[in-house]
C-alpha cells in the first residue's frame, strides 16, 4: 500500500501505473498478443487514464471483465515497476523483434529530438524502459512501487483514436479506465461518473428539447429549439444589460474579412488551420475567410477615430456568430462546437489603466458567477517561448502585472507556463459546478500586439500618440458552452427566472377549464411564462410530465380552488405547498423572475 502523505502526483503514477497493467492484460485475450497487440500510448489524465492499441479485433466492455481478470492476477502478484536505460539499438530490437511499429516510431522520434538538441550533434544513446512482471514498455514514467498499490481500479469505456491525431494515419482503440488510493475514492468517483451521466446536457437537451444536432448543417452547429432559444435569448440579454452598465457600448461586425487583415492580426500565421475559407483567387490561394474570433474587427473600429486618453477605456461588445473549424471528433454535443457566440468584448486602455479595468471584469464575474453559486479559481498562463509575438520584455511586464492583481483581489490562481495566446498572457477561470467539475468558460486576455500590428495611437495628455493596450475578455465564454454547463449543474431543474417553462397550470376536469384560462392569462399578463394543461389525463400524470420537463411550480385547479379563487400549488423543489391565493402567489413568482446579474 501507498504510504500516508503521498505526493500530489501521486495518482498520475498510479493511472499510468494501471494502464501499464491493463496493456499487458489486453495482450493476454489473444494469440501471441505480445506481437498482436501493437501498443501506442498509454498517459494519465484527470481522474482516468487511457492506452491507444491496434489490436486483431474491436474491444467491446464485454471483454472487460476478461481484461480486469488479468489485471487483478498482475496486482495480486504484486510485482515491482522497475526502470532500466536502453540503448537505441537495444530498444528497436527488442521492439522490432515484436513488430511494435508504434514503439519504434517513438523511439526514432526521441532519437531525432536529442540530436538536433545535442551541442556536439550527438545524442547520449537511451531510452526509459519499464518492466512490471512479464511487461516491458517503452516509457519515461514515473511509476509506483509495486502492481499491488493499482488495486482500485475500474475499466470505463472504450473509443476509437487515430495515431498521433492524424485522420491519415492508424485508426486505434482507446481504452479508458480509472484508479484510485482507496475503494471509497474509487466508489465516489463511480457515483460522480453515474450522476454526470443522467445530467449529460445532451442527454437533457433532448429530453427536455432545448436543442438539437443535424448531419445536414456544418458538424458542430447547434439547432436552438424554442425552448433552448429561450435560456439563450435570456442569457444574452441579462449579460448586454449588465456590460452597457458598465461602460461598454455593443457592436455588431461582418463575418467574412480579407485575408490581409488575418495576416495583420497574425491569426493566418498562428491560427488558419482552424479557420474556414470562403473564397480563392484563380491560382487557388484563399482570400476570405470566415472570423473565428472578433478582435481584429474591433481594431478596425477603434482606429477608425481619433482617441484621446479621456476617451479610455473604451469598451466593445460583441455577440456576434463566430466559426472555428475544430476537428470533427474533438466535437462534444455543445462544450466543443465549431459555431459560437460569446459575451464578447474588447477594452482599450493605457497600462497604468489596466489593474483597475481587471478590477472592474473580476467584479463582473462575481457576479455573474455568483448568480449560478459557481466558485471559480484563475490560470495565469503565461508565454510560450515558440509561439508569441512581440518583445520579451513587454510579455514578462504584462504577466508580472496579471499576478499582481489576482494577488490583490485574493483570487485562487495557479500558474500555467507556455499556455498563453501568441498575443499576450491571459487568465483562465475554471468554474466549480454541483458535481465539483472544473469547467473553463471564461478568459481574460491581456494584449500589447495586436494594438502594434494595427497601429493603434491614443492622445496623451503632452499631446503625444502612444500605443493603448487591449483586454480581450469573455465572461460567460461561448454561450453554448455555459449552457451546457449550466444544463449539467442544475440538472436540467433551472431556476425560476431561467426556466423555459416556469408553471403549469393544471385542471382537474373540463369543467374548470374556464378558471385554468383565466389563471394562465393573469400570469401571461405579468410577463411568466405559462403553459395550460386541460387535457383529458388524470392529474397525477399531469404531475409527472411537468416534473419530467423540470417545471418549477404546477398549479392544481379543481372546484375548491375555483370556488375560493385559490391554487393548489406544488413545487418542483418543495413539493406540496398547499392552497394561496391567486394574488399571493402570482406575486411570488413574479418576484422569483425578477433577477439581473
Amino acid at each position: 500500500m501507498p504510504e500516508p502523505n503521498q505526493p500530489e502526483d501521486y495518482g498520475q503514477r498510479l493511472r499510468h501505473s494501471t494502464a501499464h497493467i491493463m496493456a499487458y492484460a489486453v495482450q493476454q485475450l489473444f494469440p501471441d498478443g505480445e506481437r498482436t497487440v501493437k501498443l501506442a500510448i498509454g498517459p494519465p489524465i484527470e481522474n482516468e487514464f487511457y492506452y491507444d492499441m491496434e489490436v486483431p479485433r474491436p474491444i467491446t466492455p464485454d471483454d472487460f471483465p476478461e481484461i480486469e481478470k488479468h489485471m487483478k492476477a498482475m496486482i495480486k502478484a504484486n510485482v515491482p515497476f522497475e526502470q532500466e536505460t536502453w540503448t537505441y539499438d537495444e530498444a528497436r530490437e527488442w521492439f522490432g523483434e515484436r513488430d511494435q511499429k508504434f514503439k519504434l516510431e517513438l523511439i526514432d522520434g526521441i532519437s531525432d529530438r536529442e540530436v538536433s538538441a545535442s551541442d556536439e550533434g550527438v545524442a547520449d544513446e537511451g531510452v526509459s524502459i519499464y518492466h512490471n512482471g512479464d511487461f516491458t514498455d517503452l516509457c519515461k514514467g514515473p511509476h509506483v512501487e509495486k502492481t499491488s498499490e493499482c488495486r482500485y481500479f475500474k475499466l470505463l469505456r472504450v473509443s476509437g483514436a487515430y495515431w498521433r491525431g492524424d485522420s491519415n494515419r492508424e485508426q486505434l482503440q482507446r481504452i479508458y479506465g480509472t484508479a484510485w488510493e482507496t475503494k471509497a475514492d474509487l466508489q465516489a468517483y463511480l457515483t460522480q461518473r453515474e450522476e454526470a451521466a443522467k445530467r449529460d446536457h445532451r442527454k437533457l437537451g433532448r429530453e427536455l428539447e432545448l436543442f438539437q444536432m443535424h448531419p445536414e448543417s456544418l458538424p458542430g452547429s447547434p439547432f436552438w429549439l424554442p425552448k433552448g432559444t429561450l435560456i439563450y435569448n435570456l442569457l444574452s440579454e441579462k449579460v448586454r444589460k449588465l456590460y452597457l452598465s458598465e461602460g461598454y457600448q455593443e457592436v455588431r461586425t461582418p463575418l467574412i474579412y480579407d485575408i490581409n487583415m488575418w495576416e495583420t492580426s497574425g491569426h493566418w500565421e498562428h491560427f488558419k488551420d482552424n479557420m474556414f475559407l470562403v473564397s480563392e483567387s484563380e491560382d487557388g490561394e484563399a482570400t476570405r475567410a470566415l472570423k473565428p474570433m472578433n478582435c481584429p474587427a474591433h481594431m478596425l473600429i477603434y482606429k477608425s477615430t481619433r482617441h484621446s486618453y479621456r476617451d479610455l477605456p473604451y469598451r466593445l461588445h460583441d455577440q456576434g456568430v463566430l466559426h472555428r473549424n475544430e476537428a470533427t471528433g474533438t466535437l462534444t454535443g455543445l462544450s466543443r462546437v465549431q459555431q459560437i457566440c460569446q459575451d464578447d468584448a474588447h477594452n482599450f486602455v493605457t497600462e497604468d489603466q489596466i489593474a483597475d479595468e481587471y478590477e472592474r471584469i473580476l467584479g463582473l464575474f462575481q457576479r455573474i458567477y455568483g448568480t449560478f453559486d459557481l466558485p471559480f479559481r484563475c490560470d495565469l498562463s503565461t508565454r510560450n517561448p515558440e509561439k508569441f509575438m512581440g518583445d520579451v520584455n513587454v510579455w514578462n511586464r504584462a504577466e508580472v502585472i496579471l499576478e499582481d492583481v489576482l494577488k490583490n483581489n485574493q483570487i485562487e490562481y495557479s500558474v500555467d507556463p507556455g499556455e498563453a495566446a501568441f498575443y499576450g498572457p491571459k487568465l483562465d477561470f475554471q468554474v466549480r459546478d454541483s458535481l465539483n467539475r472544473d469547467v473553463q468558460c471564461a478568459t481574460v486576455q491581456l494584449d500589447f500586439q495586436l494594438p502594434e500590428r494595427f497601429e493603434l495611437i491614443y492622445v496623451a495628455p503632452d499631446g503625444s500618440e502612444k500605443r493603448p493596450v487591449v483586454i480581450h475578455r469573455a465572461i460567460c465564454g461561448s454561450f453554448e458552452r455555459f449552457i451546457a454547463m449550466l444544463i449539467e449543474h442544475y440538472a436540467g431543474a433551472f431556476p425560476t427566472w431561467l426556466s423555459p417553462v416556469q408553471c403549469v397550470v393544471m385542471t382537474i376536469s373540463q369543467r374548470f377549464v374556464d378558471y385554468g384560462k383565466e389563471v394562465e392569462q393573469l400570469l401571461l399578463q405579468k410577463g411568466c411564462r405559462v403553459t395550460l394543461d386541460n387535457s383529458d389525463d388524470k392529474i397525477g400524470a399531469k404531475i409527472r410530465q411537468a416534473r419530467l420537463q423540470r417545471v418549477p411550480y404546477m398549479l392544481i385547479i379543481g372546484g375548491r380552488e375555483e370556488e375560493s379563487r385559490t391554487v393548489s400549488v406544488r413545487s418542483r423543489d418543495e413539493g406540496d405547498i398547499g392552497a394561496m391565493a391567486l394574488d399571493t402567489f402570482v406575486d411570488k413568482i413574479v418576484q422569483e423572475a425578477d433577477l439581473d446579474f
